[in-house]
């Protein structure tokens, strides 16, 4: 058997493998990749170092994670402690202190009256934990008959079947079969004829939300457990909501007895200039779910924030039964809990979240100005995260923006496209130096485009 690993690197030098053919990429053009990798070795602050020694400026804090920048030493030290004092403890009847203690902190930001945290390790995990929970709740407290689950076209809840399932983004449905059964999708909320170029939340589609009061008279209320929606889709391309339209959601499915779920996975932690979305939009759920920079990123975590109602409907019976059959190995993990706290005292000493709502401004204006590009269709925003729609080129949807990937990537700038729209959510630490940087390399790239 060969060896197709690269040979062994001197300490502080980093070397890219010289063999690409073992590692199936996800969402990823695997072919196109291993023609002309892109290989980053090194981070910091609010850059990556690629192989060839370039240092690219981060437009998409990763994958929407990285919310407090790059090796930040306050988390490393605290992983670097935890390894070294216990690595792993079990996950079920067995406890350890920083599990507790990171559910405290987690619970003491969140929106009051979401009182109990569940811990599993993405935000895939995290939704299907979240839509789990609702259809149990709903059984726990004699509704059983309420199973449906109500997602939105074009949303996104991740990759396992239950995300995919009540999720709305075409290319992550088809390949995978028929799904989970009794699911159904409100509308998204994107009327380009009315909301093109908004700055913040669009002034038109509140009404959208009526929609759910059609499902509710199809299915009827007694078999509806739950709605779940991204408060603001990111991964779609950022759909932000409307104005009212999540206060319309929510007393829908207050009158009908239905959970709403606001999947938090990007809009947490700050990215919008708040906590969560449910702090800026004055809007209490039933449930949140949360990952990426919950960790900033480090260490896969995810976590479910639940009313006081629905964990206590649980607790009942004898006490010596398990209440909830769910659950992962790596549940509230010892070092990606201390990861977890040494991140959310991040935010705090430094201010981060605030720091997002004081540039929110800043933000906005530099990315409207790339409305006069050339192929340039629509912009949206809201907090630190913007969207640059492009006109597709006929017959080839994608490769107009995939080519601004590529070119971006050439010119310094990280950013991430999802079908022919530039999506981008930076560091909260970006300074307003940095965002001129980012927004003028991105200009020169789409001057360039064909």
């Amino acid at each position: 058997m060969s060896n197709r690993s690269a040979e062994a690197a001197e300490p502080g030098q980093s070397r890219a493998p010289n063999d690409l053919r073992a590692f199936w990429m996800p969402f990823t053009a695997n072919r196109q990749f291993k023609q002309a990798p892109r290989m980053f070795v090194g981070a910091d602050g609010m850059h990556y170092t690629t192989s060839d020694g370039r240092r690219v400026l981060d437009g998409t804090a990763g994958l929407w994670c990285c919310n407090a920048g790059h090796c930040r030493p306050r988390i490393t030290q605290a992983i670097q402690r935890q390894a070294a004092e216990m690595d792993y403890a079990p996950a079920f009847q067995m406890g350890h202190p920083k599990a507790f203690e990171l559910a405290n902190r987690l619970v003491d930001i969140a929106p009051e009256g979401l009182d109990h945290a569940f811990f599993c390790n993405s935000g895939s995990e995290a939704v299907e934990t979240a839509l789990k929970i609702a259809i149990a709740y709903q059984r726990a407290i004699g509704q059983g008959a309420r199973t449906r689950l109500i997602g939105r076209e074009r949303g996104y809840h991740g990759v396992n079947f239950g995300g995919i399932s009540v999720g709305g983004i075409v290319t992550n449905r088809k390949w995978f079969g028929t799904l989970l059964a009794g699911v159904d999708h409100l509308p998204h909320t994107h009327l380009p004829a009315k909301n093109l170029f908004s700055r913040g939340q669009p002034e038109h589609g509140a009404d959208l939300a009526d929609e759910l009061e059609r499902i509710v008279t199809l299915h009827d209320a007694s078999t509806i457990a739950a709605v779940i929606v991204e408060p603001v889709a990111g991964s779609t391309g950022v759909l932000v909501p409307p104005k009212g339209y999540l206060k319309r959601l929510r007393e829908i499915t207050a009158k009908h007895g239905i959970l709403l779920i606001f999947d938090e996975v990007i809009t947490g932690f700050g990215r919008i200039g708040a906590g969560f979305a449910a702090d800026k939009y004055e809007i209490l759920p039933d449930m949140i779910t949360c990952a990426k920079g919950l960790t900033n990123g480090v260490i896969p975590m995810g976590g479910v924030l639940t009313t006081g109602a629905i964990h206590d409907a649980f607790m009942t019976g004898p006490e010596h039964l398990i209440e909830l059959f769910h659950g992962y190995t790596y549940s509230g993990n010892p070092i990606a809990a201390a990861a977890g706290l040494a991140t959310l005292e991040t935010y705090r000493e430094e201010g981060l979240f605030e720091r997002a709502a004081e540039l929110a401004p800043y933000w906005q204006e530099a990315l409207h100005s790339l409305r006069d590009c050339r192929h340039v269709i629509d912009i949206r925003n809201e907090g630190l995260i913007g969207a640059v729609e492009l006109e597709s080129i006929p017959g080839q949807p994608t490769a107009r923006a995939f080519k601004a990937f590529l070119d971006a990537y050439e010119a310094g700038i990280l950013i991430r496209t999802t079908g022919d729209i530039i999506a981008m959510s930076p560091p909260l630490i970006i300074s307003e130096e940095q965002i001129d940087e980012l927004i003028g390399k991105l200009r020169s790239v789409l001057t360039k485009l064909a």
